[in-house]
């Protein structure tokens, strides 16, 4: 892959065109994940518990062009705010680019692979359970934000 392929690596978030910008998304799912912030101290907390429009087998949401209209909490990522959802996982590609940090060898524009991030143990697939069979929330406290990040010589 050229230098100029990885645009990632010369262009800030703002600076990229839609499909660069949507592209970045590594399609873990994890972002798609219910989260729980403590009130005191701010620290989040990942379930396995997916939003519904997840398809918890390839990662992809289900219905992504009219995802906030039919799950209207959804968040939904833009460059200039990035750096405010500290939400996401330190894989996250949005989050690396963001704090000038290069993808991970398993992320697809890296890989070649849209099934890279799901071999490499990184993605939901296999261990997430819709919002519409979980129950409480806090039955399903998972550690994944931080037990699953690659090693350093992964980066």
């Amino acid at each position: 892959m050229t230098e100029q392929a990885k645009f990632w690596r010369h262009k800030t978030l703002t600076e990229m065109t839609h499909k660069e910008w949507e592209s970045l998304c590594d399609g873990c799912g994890l972002c798609c994940l219910h989260k729980l912030e403590d009130a005191d101290s701010g620290q989040i907390s990942y379930t396995n518990v997916a939003c519904r429009l997840l398809d918890t087998t390839s990662c992809r949401c289900k219905n992504y062009k009219i995802r906030k209209k039919l799950v209207p909490d959804c968040v939904v990522l833009t460059p200039d705010q990035v750096s405010e959802f500290h939400w996401l996982p330190r894989t996250c590609a949005y989050r690396l680019v963001s704090e000038g940090k290069d993808l991970f060898s398993w992320h697809p524009l890296v890989s070649g692979s849209p099934t890279t991030v799901h071999e490499a143990g990184i993605s939901v697939q296999g261990r997430a359970v819709s919002e519409r069979d979980a129950g409480d929330l806090e039955d399903h406290v998972v550690k994944w934000g931080e037990d699953q990040e690659p090693d350093e010589e992964d980066e």
